[in-house]
């Protein structure tokens, strides 16, 4: 009969148990995707639906999406009752983090350009 992988790690010396523990928490703390922070939250997708304003389906269309909007990705976040951060690893450099990307009021509206003569209407053109 063969041994229980708790068995081979008891039979490791102790600082290689360590490693193996501190990356065994270090991986309980990521998550595939959305659905799966989802579901740890626990919360239906009808829960998330609700709190983001949106039909069921929709949440299904955002747990499936490979890219999105920050923002997309912060409500849902928050809707789930997390808070979203943004941190950026450069080499050789401590963890960053990113607060605030661009914005955080929503934009002013902008203004029209401005039409170029070539581009006003013609009004009545004389004829020479």
């Amino acid at each position: 009969m063969g041994r229980s992988l708790d068995d081979v790690i008891a039979s490791l010396p102790h600082e290689q148990q360590l490693q193996i523990d501190a990356r065994y928490q270090e991986l309980k703390q990521e998550v595939e995707g959305l659905r799966e922070l989802r579901q740890i939250a626990g919360k239906a997708q009808a829960d998330v639906a609700t709190a983001l304003k949106i039909k069921q389906p929709s949440v299904s269309k955002i747990e499936k999406q490979t890219d999105m909007y920050l923002s997309t990705l912060r409500s849902y976040v928050e809707a789930v009752g997390g808070e979203l951060e943004l941190t950026v690893k450069l080499p050789k450099r401590p963890v960053m983090r990113i607060h605030h990307l661009g914005d955080v009021a929503p934009a002013a509206p902008t203004k029209a350009p401005a039409r170029r003569k070539s581009d006003a209407p013609s009004s009545r053109r004389r004829h020479g």
